[in-house]
């Protein structure tokens, strides 16, 4: 055992508590403070922090390099991180830009067999939802009928995708149903495979794959591509 009169007790007591917890981890060998108190009024606000930080050394049974190296074995590929750096008053502003085009950066998942063997962002599953309950139903941010233009005809467009966007003849029918009143999302960062709720049918190229908010188990989606396609097929 690393038994250690730690270098501060006083103004450099958390610095003193990290270079135990470090030579311990190092050494491989449990460890134990001797004497563990916040010396000077001025260190005593830092017993939370202390405790902190000995109770997650406790817990964390690898080093941090350690323990994302296990991750990459034990999930095959790549070890997701999730970074909080949005402003949320500018996803509001950018939100309500009548030239916004919505999407979710994320691949589409199901909430079972080995989708559940990773984790990922919650807005695989609740991007579109959220924007429709929480900025356009709670919030207000932009009224329903243009969030429904920059979620469909709006990057359709964009993007020179042809029959596809909008409801018309000659379009091919991708439809999705749901109530506005009660359209919201589930999926958190700890719990991030959970459906969306509110979405009652969703029709792709006009077969109908939810029917009553339940997947009919009909595969009818096909290859969507844009104008530069057509360069490459010689």
């Amino acid at each position: 055992m690393y038994i250690s009169h730690m270098r501060s007790e006083g103004n450099r007591l958390l610095e003193s508590v990290d270079e135990l917890i470090h030579i311990a981890e190092q050494a491989g060998v449990p460890a134990e403070i001797y004497h563990l108190k916040m010396s000077g009024r001025e260190n005593w606000h830092k017993f939370d922090d202390v405790v902190a930080r000995i109770n997650a050394a406790r817990e964390r049974g690898t080093s941090p390099e350690e323990t994302a190296m296990d991750l990459v074995v034990e999930d095959g590929s790549r070890v997701q991180v999730v970074y909080f750096l949005m402003s949320e008053e500018n996803v509001r502003k950018q939100v309500a830009l009548s030239r916004m085009s919505f999407g979710s950066d994320a691949a589409s998942m199901a909430a079972e067999g080995v989708f559940l063997k990773q984790s990922t962002h919650p807005r695989a599953y609740g991007n579109f939802a959220r924007l429709l309950g929480r900025y356009v139903r709670e919030e207000e941010v932009l009224p329903l009928a243009q969030a429904i233009h920059q979620l469909t005809r709006l990057p359709a467009t964009n993007l020179g995708l042809r029959q596809r966007g909008a409801l018309a003849a000659q379009y091919f029918a991708d439809v999705v149903v749901f109530d506005p009143a009660a359209v919201r999302d589930h999926a958190t960062y700890d719990e991030p495979h959970q459906y969306a709720a509110g979405v009652e049918h969703v029709l792709v190229n006009g077969v109908p794959v939810l029917r009553d908010g339940k997947h009919t188990g009909a595969l009818p989606g096909r290859v969507v591509r844009g104008p530069g396609w057509d360069g490459w097929k010689d």
